[in-house]
């Protein structure tokens, strides 16, 4: 059952917060604990989490500020979860920045937050909706208020943020899998298909490619999708429904193909960068960014930026798998941020302007300003459209210009160009 927490704002007579010296307890106050209790914790609205919970009399929520604020405190200092547990039973800061003055008050068992975050993702996979960002943007927009911040001026960018997953070559992140399918059988099925596992069981997944040389991968890889397509045919009746099942079917079509009931094996340069990373982080992608690769996703985040602000506020963030464009971030944040800032300027760099983004810009009457533009540099060596200065007749049609690379007439005879320029 959902019940609202309100005893954070009726501070107790007495507690351990003022067995502190004074000076104590006004640094207390003054810290980062005091100002996440004041800005972030006491502006969470729990009322849309409600749905997350049975509507009949039962057992009251363990508070939902004190979970959502957990959430955000484990994110901002990345920690693990057995770390967030101690800190909030054993820190008086963290403590005080989730309203408490008392310790061993408001204790739970860390499975209390598992089943809150099944609860939300489970709410989001069905509603399309997370109340986690919406709590977020909540806080945001009364934070901009109560300061007087600016929000015509903002500006966007994004980062690669890392899955929690080892790299992957093809051979072992396949024969993972089959150990994983191996794991799924029953007894009966497992001693029926033992022989045929036998090769990929000897050892972690990456016990079977330490001795592989070049040359044997080609066959191996060939050896396993057979395998694979036999495992999918074959499970299908007892084990289709089987997360495991999944995965396999989704790796076999990723790394393998059918033709005229062969199975081969996809080269490297047919893989999508959405193919899975790992068993383990089934969203994660692959991107190369300036010729470095990376797994996981990415974070956009957009933050007002107007010169006048005293501070300024992160207004958005949207995560997502690594290939996404930047295009497409822009395009979906800017409606959302259109209605719930004054905004009217956008501050990018040269990855943001594009199709998806430009329709949005126009109808929403955002100026977008790019420190760039897509594309390689310019070699200075060759000339360029920029390099010319066209002159058009009254038909529309180009008729003389100057090149401004070689500071001469185009079409003159020791012009090194000409043959570029003869359209003109």
């Amino acid at each position: 059952m959902f019940k609202k927490n309100h005893r954070h704002l009726q501070i107790p007579l007495t507690s351990n917060v003022d067995e502190l010296p004074e000076k104590l307890r006004k640094r207390l106050e003054n810290s980062w604990a005091g100002v996440f209790y004041r800005e972030i914790f006491s502006r969470i609205d729990e009322a849309p989490f409600a749905e997350l919970y049975a509507d009949f009399p039962s057992r009251p929520n363990v508070a939902v500020n004190l979970l959502v604020g957990l959430e955000f405190l484990k994110a901002g200092n990345g920690w693990t979860d057995e770390e967030l547990y101690d800190y909030f039973s054993y820190d008086i800061q963290v403590r005080y920045a989730l309203g408490f003055r008392q310790l061993g008050e408001g204790d739970f068992d860390l499975r209390t937050l598992y089943y809150f975050r099944e609860r939300l993702s489970r709410h989001m996979q069905e509603t399309g909706v997370n109340l986690l960002d919406q709590a977020f943007e909540k806080i945001t927009d009364a934070q901009l208020k109560a300061f007087q911040v600016k929000t015509g001026k903002q500006r966007m960018d994004s980062v690669q943020v890392s899955s929690n997953i080892r790299q992957m070559g093809r051979v072992q992140l396949l024969v993972e899998v089959l150990q994983r399918v191996e794991r799924m059988l029953n007894e009966v099925d497992q001693v029926h298909y033992s022989e045929a596992f036998a090769p990929y069981l000897k050892g972690h997944a990456g016990h079977y490619v330490y001795r592989m040389k070049g040359e044997e991968v080609a066959p191996h890889m060939e050896r396993i999708g057979a395998f694979m397509q036999q495992l999918l045919v074959e499970l299908k009746p007892a084990y289709g429904s089987q997360a495991v099942y999944q995965v396999l079917g989704r790796v076999f079509s990723e790394h393998f193909s059918i033709a005229l009931e062969k199975v081969s094996v996809k080269p490297n340069t047919e893989l999508s960068s959405s193919c899975m990373q790992s068993p383990d982080d089934l969203e994660a992608t692959y991107r190369e960014k300036r010729g470095v690769g990376y797994q996981g996703y990415v974070a956009n985040l957009v933050e007002t930026c107007d010169p006048e602000n005293v501070l300024q506020l992160i207004t958005k963030v949207q995560v997502a798998p690594n290939n996404t464009d930047d295009d497409q971030f822009l395009a979906e944040a800017l409606p959302n941020l259109k209605e719930r800032t004054e905004l009217d300027e956008m501050n990018t760099d040269g990855g943001y302007g594009g199709s998806k983004s430009d329709p949005v810009l126009v109808k929403l009457d955002v100026k977008l300003f790019q420190t760039a533009i897509r594309g390689r540099n310019p070699d200075p060596e060759k000339p360029h459209l920029a390099d010319f200065d066209i002159r058009f007749g009254e038909d529309g049609q180009p008729k003389q210009g100057i090149c401004s690379w070689r500071a001469e007439s185009i079409g003159t005879p020791q012009c090194s160009t000409e043959k570029l320029c003869r359209a003109f």
